[in-house]
């Protein structure tokens, strides 16, 4: 018998549509092998068997009357743990808010549920979202699926693992410098950030609300466009007839995201690069040196947003925290209101200037992340090893939020090692479908 844990969300929903697999039936073997499994504590941070058990029968007596919901009704999927849950704590990964059990769903999860998605759990992540390397000492460090003494990414870590480890058959998770992507690529995972303002945020405990975005970790691209459709309550994206990259033109970006690439990354990216360029696709290299001036004030976009948000709780109850995601916040304290409306104004500046220089463009590329997950006991015990890993682990997807963009990572066959599609600002249908035929191009 065919193992459904282990199979992409679309192809377990049309196997409910078939008759072939019974949600009541997929929910307890999902719930079973939760917890059963040696990872699953560390990757869950709660359950949700009497929800999910109750929104599968609802599916199984849908789709016995064929009257189902979506594509994807009756699929169990994990939710990051910022996302807020009726009656069920949502804590963000943070001890700061441990015991917050909120009155009602999150508008995502709200319109999710509606379309008849079955909700297992929430998954550990990094401390109020605010590192991407995944490592939480506080509530739970999850697994890397390629080495389970390293981290997995973040900040969705524990929505990333839940997927790779076949625990879920597909996450959400947010993005707000690339907590979407980085643990996407580590556990050689589709990714998808969505453009900030496209997918509602509302319910989701905050980072830096400008940035901070919704979007699915899944196991193919048809995946995350199903997830997008069902996040949104909309009709799924029709992916066929997309499978061709011939004609397409690529912008091969070389400022700044190529600097100190480590070697297993340069090698998935540049075999990836031949793969695409085998299947007909057209890359041009460009350089884009304005870039530097956002990437610079980073600091002050993140941080100070963060900080306004944060900063009155942590002034109080800081020691309660993981030090090196606390000391992050406080950075937001050395700016000025001055300090980020000039940032604000010099990235919109930016912003303009990218897409003037990409419009001949159908999509972006860029190795997703330029290192290797870390290993958990030597960030725990090197500070300087800390800060330097997790800046360079964001430093790529960075440029995706700090630009607006939508944008995919796939696998690119070596292990834990992603490229990036950058598309427009909500032009999430075009990129996926670019990303269809790129995907069947690394495919081979």
């Amino acid at each position: 018998m065919a193992d459904w844990t282990e199979r992409p969300a679309t192809e377990i929903g049309q196997a409910i549509e078939r008759g072939e697999v019974d949600p009541v039936a997929l929910c307890e073997d999902f719930l079973a092998k939760i917890d059963a499994h040696e990872m699953g504590t560390r990757i869950y941070a709660r359950l949700t068997p009497d929800r999910a058990r109750a929104e599968a029968a609802a599916a199984s007596d849908r789709a016995a009357r064929g009257a189902r919901l979506s594509p994807l009704d009756g699929v169990p999927v994990s939710w990051k743990d910022l996302f807020d849950s009726a009656g069920v704590a949502t804590e963000s990964g943070s001890k700061l808010l441990e015991g917050r059990v909120p009155e009602r769903d999150a508008e995502v999860l709200k319109v999710a549920t509606a379309m008849g998605l079955v909700c297992l759990g929430k998954t550990h992540m990094s401390e109020l979202a605010f590192s991407g390397l995944g490592l939480n000492p506080v509530t739970g460090t999850p697994p890397c699926v390629n080495d389970p003494d390293a981290v997995p990414g973040g900040s969705s870590s524990g929505a990333a693992a839940s997927v790779a480890f076949g625990l879920a058959a597909a996450a959400v998770g947010s993005d707000t410098g690339g907590s979407v992507r980085v643990p996407s690529a580590w556990n050689d995972l589709v990714g998808l950030k969505t453009t900030a303002g496209r997918v509602s945020c509302a319910g989701a405990v905050p980072l830096a609300e400008k940035f901070d975005t919704v979007g699915p970790l899944c196991r193919t691209v048809a995946d995350c466009a199903a997830m997008l459709a069902a996040l949104e309550g909309t009709r799924a994206l029709d992916l066929r007839g997309a499978g061709d990259l011939k004609g397409r033109r690529y912008g091969v970006l070389k400022t700044i995201v190529l600097d100190d690439l480590r070697d297993a990354p340069a090698k998935g990216y540049e075999d990836a690069l031949s793969r695409l360029e085998a299947a007909g696709a057209e890359l041009i290299e460009f350089e884009f040196p304005e870039i530097a001036g956002p990437m610079g004030d980073a600091g002050v976009l993140y941080t100070a947003e963060a900080w306004g948000i944060w900063g009155e709780t942590i002034a109080a109850r800081g020691k309660v925290m993981f030090d090196r995601i606390r000391e992050r916040f406080e950075g937001g304290k050395a700016f000025t209101g001055a300090d980020y409306v000039a940032a604000w104004r010099r990235l919109q500046a930016v912003r303009r200037a990218w897409a003037a220089r990409v419009a001949e463009f159908d999509a972006v590329l860029c190795p997703t992340v330029p290192n290797l997950p870390p290993k958990v006991e030597r960030l725990m015990t090197e500070d300087d090893y800390y800060v330097t890993e997790n800046l360079l682990t964001l430093r790529n997807t960075r440029v995706g939020n700090l630009m607006g963009l939508s944008v995919v990572t796939l696998p690119t066959g070596v292990p834990s090692c992603g490229i990036s599609l950058m598309g427009r600002a909500m032009g999430e249908e075009p990129l996926l479908r670019l990303a269809v035929a790129a995907e069947r191009a690394l495919a081979g």
